[in-house]
């Protein structure tokens, strides 16, 4: 087998060119009925896979990798007639076996767009998140997250399950960590040793409480005692979420010089889409993960001019403490430029963001903190307080958190 970017290589290597101008016109049908399936069923391939991993123009193989049963068949349907052999990798595929979910083990695990800690950063999740386990590649699991991302993280950051094994954690009663940051211990005692570190946001089955402290299971089934005083049961804590501006805002504020971290949504560090994602998810809604996602949800509300440019005026009016503003690189860009930034809202001009540090900026040219908004035109705004979408959802309905 070779791969796609050496085929027409591949082709000249073997010298037999009427072959390879028949083999290639196959790989172009082939390729293109991918393509079509990718568009309608996988138009966004951070959360759904329809891709032509590899062809063999000799023996006229291909193999197309899938999430999506319907793009699937789509294929198959569209390719029958061909004199080709399709090969449709599903995911989860033969690799995890019959452990296609994960439990994160770790405080923050981080999630990579392809395999190997050189890759790029795409997100975390945090301790206590459950994830679908899709594929195994080099001691790394390919998976989605409850926001439907998918990307790469290390087998060690994560406890793979079988279904039984992920109803018993389902069924285990858990502790959400309060704290921004704090460890567990490995006995009752603030003097023994550490088991992990913790980040706000982290869940742990929860076994016992033992005087001032929980007694708590990790997914891996590690057992750690945490003080009462850092953390609150999962129930108790989702009884006391209430979605509102105020709530939002604080939350955010409690981030306030947290460094910027490409790929980052934990106390840790965040990026601009990770600090509103984790904003929200203080106050138990998820929501998408990216800036560019995260537009396509809500209620969009009126702020730029007849033109499609940003007016103040508007903005001053319309806007709301936790509404979301998103912006577009450069001062004079085409106001349906490609979102690449996203901020808080927060009241009178000013907005909260994650941008070099999370702090606060303001959209009024006579500010002292105006000078970042110089940087990027704002292109979009969007409410997601009161309003119904899928897209921006209670923890306690997002099937990944139901106990």
């Amino acid at each position: 087998m070779i791969r796609i970017a050496s085929l027409f290589c591949t082709f000249l290597c073997l010298g037999n060119i009427s072959n390879a101008q028949t083999d290639s016109t196959i790989y172009k049908k082939v390729d293109q009925i991918v393509q079509d399936a990718k568009q309608q069923f996988a138009p966004d391939k951070r959360t759904k896979i329809v891709a032509l991993i590899s062809a063999n123009p000799i023996n006229n193989t291909y193999t197309v990798e899938s999430t999506i049963p319907e793009a699937s068949s789509f294929i198959k349907t569209k390719t029958a007639n061909l004199p080709a052999t399709i090969k449709i990798n599903a995911l989860p595929d033969s690799s995890v076996g019959e452990k296609i979910h994960g439990v994160v083990n770790l405080s923050v695990a981080n999630f990579r767009t392809k395999p190997g800690n050189a890759s790029e950063m795409a997100t975390q999740a945090l301790l206590g998140t459950e994830i679908d386990l899709l594929q195994k590649v080099d001691g790394e699991f390919r998976a989605r997250t409850p926001e439907g991302y998918i990307s790469y993280v290390p087998a060690s950051s994560v406890a793979a399950m079988d279904k039984n094994s992920l109803d018993k954690w389902r069924k285990m009663p858990k502790i959400i960590y309060t704290a921004e940051f704090g460890k567990s211990l490995s006995q009752a005692d603030p003097k023994s040793l550490r088991v992990s570190d913790l980040v706000y946001g982290d869940i742990l089955g929860l076994v016992a409480e033992e005087g001032n402290y929980y007694k708590v299971s990790y997914p891996d089934n590690r057992i750690a005692f945490i003080p009462k005083e850092e953390a609150l049961t999962f129930e108790n804590w989702i009884k006391s979420r209430e979605l509102t501006p105020e709530n939002v805002i604080n939350s955010a504020k409690t981030m306030m010089g947290l460094p910027y971290l490409w790929g980052g949504t934990s106390v840790k560090g965040v990026d601009c889409s990770g600090f509103t994602k984790t904003a929200y998810y203080m106050n138990g809604y998820i929501i998408p993960r990216d800036a560019s996602q995260q537009v396509l949800a809500g209620q969009a509300i009126d702020i730029l001019d007849k033109d499609g440019h940003f007016d103040p005026n508007k903005a001053l009016k319309n806007l709301k403490p936790a509404d979301l503003l998103f912006f577009a690189s450069g001062k004079n860009s085409n106001p349906n430029a490609r979102v690449t930034h996203v901020a808080l809202y927060i009241g009178n001009g000013e907005f909260i963001h994650s941008a070099g540090t999370v702090r606060i900026n303001s959209m009024l040219k006579d500010a002292s903190n105006y000078d970042d908004f110089q940087t990027r035109t704002v292109v979009a705004a969007k409410r997601y307080i009161g309003i119904q979408d899928q897209q921006v959802q209670k923890i306690q309905e997002n099937p990944y958190y139901k106990q």
